[in-house]
């Protein structure tokens, strides 16, 4: 017969300190106790050798070790902490408080059975993104230390922070109170798991919320492991593998949950939702909201790839990279696109080899985003695109304040290759012809004339001229997004290719029309909406169809500065997300108006 779950769902999550109980819902750990105990505790510079540790010198190691006594080790925004060895054998605590955004905690572990109180690492940033990569916290935690009823936790993500944080290649086992308590993100920020690991946990292994949660190749699950006297016996020594709170609808992709002893594989809270593809799920799902593809119900639970075993391993900065689960050999180059909130920016580049989306550093991959014999062109905004890739980058074009970094190192995108890669011409046949062609990057006249008396750009992405029986020639980056040959007869080449202008611009007409207006705001505004029907971008004003987006999928995430943005679209809203003072005007039948 299947025990209770070990946590009912309406769990207390604070103590006011005499013992009883308060039911704050999804708000925080940490209760007041420990929040004086914290304000009580002056923090340490992470590069700094604590009382108790033995430097990396003194044991011809690369780590430094931490004796355990209770310490809180603050971590500001914008440093590293790495390479520690944390001693628990003391029975006492050392907790990481992550308090600034753009920080690192990596190659750090955690050794000997815990018997102390409170959370081992707690992330409080109000903004950045935050690192977690290759930390053990696999020897386990018992409840003698800890007085609040479900004892103490490895991970927590409080409901005060909004930064962005990734976890990759971790290794979590036994903890009584969550191994990764991250379900605060349902208020602001995200978390990512990449590559990570997790058994035993009491309450979850995984507990996320956010709508740009994410869980990728990662393992959780229940089985007989002891760790040590005075671990198990009560009833967080198992819980829920995967737990999804209300929030938004999280990623799974490739991960395996399997239920052991407990009485689910995984639990969707309330109206919380998932959305699962490939991986494996052996045991019950409690809820209607997971969403399944490809998901088969006999996991493998060996460790991903990369993931420490023990906690000088970790320290040191090695994995046992034999071991476990091995995606495909990974191609070696990584090309990352840093979006910036202020703008949108469109970039393309070429590379003369193989290339494919990825997660790197906590990228998400866009469907819509075009990839054709090593040519990719996309768009970002307050959000990162990745790519990997073997050979060399050939060209590289953004327009706009996004940042690229190859392999980790931000660089130029006009020391590769041209600025505006690609020529377009337009060629009179011997009548007066006008025409407009738009582009979805930045077009430039190209000939030595001022380019007014030849042609008109508009806003950077639009000319309109007309020939008869010359031509005209123009560079841009980008794709063609529309061609007009509005009276006469022209031919049109792209890269020395003639192309047929009615294969651009022509779709079907779609009924309604919704402008995001930006154009009063004082900061820029970021969206994202669902229609149940097909969306096309539009450009302002006339609304003509732009064909080279058409988003098939009905889902349409963006960003406007100070100006505007439109679609067309059929279908009604499935879900509309607004960050900033943007106006919105939907108009449904607009064309009947």
């Amino acid at each position: 017969m299947a025990r209770e779950p070990s946590v009912p769902d309406d769990e207390s999550l604070g103590d006011d300190g005499d013992g009883t109980a308060t039911n704050d819902g999804n708000t925080g750990l940490l209760d007041r106790r420990s929040y004086v105990k914290l304000a009580g505790v002056t923090g340490a510079a992470a590069a700094v050798t604590l009382p108790g540790a033995v430097t990396a010198d003194e044991e011809d190691e690369e780590y430094e070790e931490i004796t355990a006594r209770g310490q809180v080790i603050r971590i500001g925004r914008g440093e590293t902490f790495e390479n520690k060895l944390i001693d628990l054998t003391t029975g006492d605590s050392v907790l990481l408080l992550v308090e600034g955004g753009d920080s690192v905690i990596r190659n750090v572990g955690f050794e000997g059975l815990h018997r102390g109180d409170e959370f081992m690492i707690s992330i409080n940033a109000p903004s950045g993104d935050v690192l977690v990569e290759n930390v053990y916290l696999g020897d386990g935690s018992t409840k003698e230390g800890e007085s609040f009823v479900h004892g103490p936790g490895a991970v927590f993500y409080h409901k005060q922070a909004g930064c962005d944080v990734t976890f990759r290649h971790c290794n979590v086992q036994g903890w009584p109170n969550n191994g990764f308590y991250c379900s605060n993100t349902a208020s602001g920020g995200s978390v990512r798991f990449e590559n990570c690991y997790g058994k035993n946990n009491g309450v979850s292994t995984f507990r996320v919320a956010g709508g740009n949660d994410a869980v990728v190749n990662c393992v959780a699950y229940n089985d007989g492991t002891d760790y040590g006297p005075g671990w198990g016996g009560y009833t967080e020594d198992a819980g829920r593998p995967l737990w999804v709170w209300p929030g938004g609808t999280v990623e799974v992709r490739d991960s395996e949950f399997a239920a052991g002893s407990y009485p689910y594989a995984a639990v969707m809270r309330n109206s919380g939702s998932a959305r699962m593809t490939g991986g494996a799920i052996q045991g019950q799902v409690q809820g209607s909201g997971l969403q399944r593809s490809d998901v088969s119900s006999s996991p493998d639970l060996s460790l991903p790839q990369g993931v420490p075993t023990s906690a000088r391993e970790a320290a040191a900065g090695g994995s046992d990279s034999s071991a476990g689960r091995s995606d495909d050999d990974e191609l070696p180059h990584v090309l990352l696109f840093d979006g910036d909130e202020s703008d949108v920016s469109r970039y393309e580049f070429v590379v003369d080899g193989e290339v494919e989306p990825a997660t790197h550093d906590g990228a998400t991959i866009d469907e819509e985003t075009e990839i054709e014999d090593g040519t990719v062109y996309g768009v970002v905004a307050d959000w990162k695109d990745a790519f990997r890739f073997d050979g060399e980058v050939e060209t590289l074009t953004v327009d706009g304040p996004a940042t690229v970094l190859l392999d980790g190192e931000e660089v130029d995108p006009d020391e590769f290759g041209e600025e505006l890669p690609h020529t377009l011409t337009v060629e009179g046949r011997g009548e007066p012809t006008s025409y407009e062609i738009t582009v979805d990057g930045t077009i430039e006249f190209d000939g030595a004339e001022d380019p007014d008396d030849e042609a008109t750009t508009v806003s950077g992405s639009t000319v309109q001229s007309s020939v008869t029986d010359a031509s005209q020639s123009f560079r841009f980056s980008g794709t063609v997004t529309d061609v007009a040959i509005i009276e006469g007869e022209a031919v049109v080449t792209i890269d020395g290719e003639e192309i047929d202008p009615d294969e651009y611009g022509d779709d079907e007409l779609l009924p309604h029309a919704i402008l995001i207006d930006g154009a009063d705001a004082e900061d820029p505004t970021t969206y994202s909406f669902e229609v149940s029907g097909k969306i096309v971008e539009a450009s302002f004003c006339d609304l003509t169809i732009d064909d080279e987006r058409v988003y098939e999928d009905g889902v349409v995430r963006g960003a406007v500065g100070d100006g505007r943005d439109a679609y067309w679209f059929d279908g009604g809203f499935e879900d509309f997300r607004l960050l900033g003072d943007a106006s919105v005007d939907v108009q449904f039948n607009a064309r009947d108006q």
